[in-house]
């Protein structure tokens, strides 16, 4: 089975919670992770401050985070046929910390 590997060239903070990332086959996305900012892992992200220091992995080539938060690259680049199952996994994860 071949499948195309996705790896993240550039990202830039657009907005609040809002990235622009462009991807090494020359397209891009401009995501908002805001309903998926929940969890132990992702929620910190909702701090401004630690979500702009968001950075490209030099090993892995995606979005990560000094608090160990990242992302799959290849869900990054296919964002708009993921972004409500990540956003109802995050629901699920504020209702189990509440």
């Amino acid at each position: 089975m071949n499948h195309p590997i996705y790896q993240v060239l550039t990202v830039e903070v657009v907005g609040p919670y809002t990235l622009r990332v462009q991807f090494t086959d020359n397209t891009e996305q401009v995501i908002n992770l805001k309903p998926v900012l929940a969890g132990e892992l992702y929620g910190p992200l909702l701090d401004l401050q630690l979500f702009s220091r968001v950075s490209i992995d030099p090993e892995v080539k995606t979005l990560a985070w000094p608090n160990g938060a990242d992302f799959d690259p290849a869900t990054l680049h296919d964002w708009p046929d993921y972004q409500e199952a990540f956003a109802a996994r995050a629901r699920e994860w504020e209702r189990v910390s509440a």
